[in-house]
């Protein structure tokens, strides 16, 4: 039995992976973080029939109070590197599908991870659609070197761009640099407009009522273009059987890995 704590599973996406953990035949939900439940039962917030699972107000306590072999931590960028360094130098492995790091923070996660024997699954997106997304993208672009990002979410979604823009950012600056037509310094206007650059890549982000979370690969050929795009519905259900394989999978290896593809057969 994998025994999981999930920090921020009361939340939108974790209440949903929560479910899927206390269901799983190979997995104990032992435990979950939360400030808004801090003290009450997670059966009881979720409706897990009479399950007692304990839920604490921060990673610290979780810690002490409870053991557990993975930390699945789904709340905040600034709040998620305190809870996945923690859990790392108390020897736990981690999934995380936190939006919102950024490489540096990953550099430092990989650090800790190597040196206590640890590892680290990040996930930007748990939809295996979207695994499919950065795969398919990857292909075009080793034969088009043109290509931008559109990060498309609802519009109280305060971290821009999302955490799939940005590991889709990472992953295609590994394939190959795009091809820069205009630099920064020669442009005319609002340079702002142009969206930001991660890793090289020209990344854009949209936030209005109506979207729910999209990303969208362009790429442009002359006279051609491509789109690859995956939209997400209201619910948090495709992202459960990535989480639990995610959370099957973390311990299979050593250090820091990113994107889910890397523990996936193609």
């Amino acid at each position: 039995m994998i025994k999981v704590c999930i920090a921020g599973g009361t939340g939108w996406a974790g209440s949903e992976l929560s479910k899927g953990v206390f269901m799983h035949p190979n997995m104990e939900l032992v435990s979950a973080i939360s400030r808004k439940h801090k003290g009450e039962n997670l059966g009881t917030v979720l409706n897990l029939a009479s399950a007692d699972i304990p839920i604490f107000g921060d990673i610290e306590t979780a810690l002490k109070e409870v053991d557990f072999d993975v930390l699945v931590e789904y709340t905040k960028p600034d709040i998620a590197m305190k809870n996945v360094i923690s859990s790392l130098k108390r020897g736990k492995n981690v999934v995380i599908g936190t939006s919102g790091l950024t490489d540096e923070d990953y550099s430092e996660i990989e650090k800790t991870a190597d040196e206590n024997n640890t590892s680290v699954l990040a996930v930007g997106n748990f939809a295996i659609t979207v695994v499919l997304l950065q795969k398919f993208s990857e292909i075009a672009a080793k034969y088009i070197p043109n290509f931008e990002i559109i990060d498309y979410a609802h519009e109280d979604k305060t971290d821009a761009p999302s955490g799939t823009a940005r590991e889709l950012a990472y992953r295609l600056s590994k394939v190959q640099k795009p091809n820069q037509y205009v630099t920064e310094e020669d442009l005319i206007g609002e340079k702002a407009s142009r969206g930001a650059k991660l890793n090289e890549v020209q990344v854009h982000s949209v936030r209005l009522p109506g979207h729910v979370i999209s990303i969208e690969t362009i790429f442009g050929l002359k006279d051609e273009k491509l789109s690859i795009r995956h939209d997400s519905g209201s619910s948090a259900e495709p992202y459960v059987k990535g989480g639990l394989l995610a959370i099957e999978k973390v311990g299979t290896f050593n250090g820091l890995r990113r994107g889910l593809d890397s523990v996936m057969e193609f």
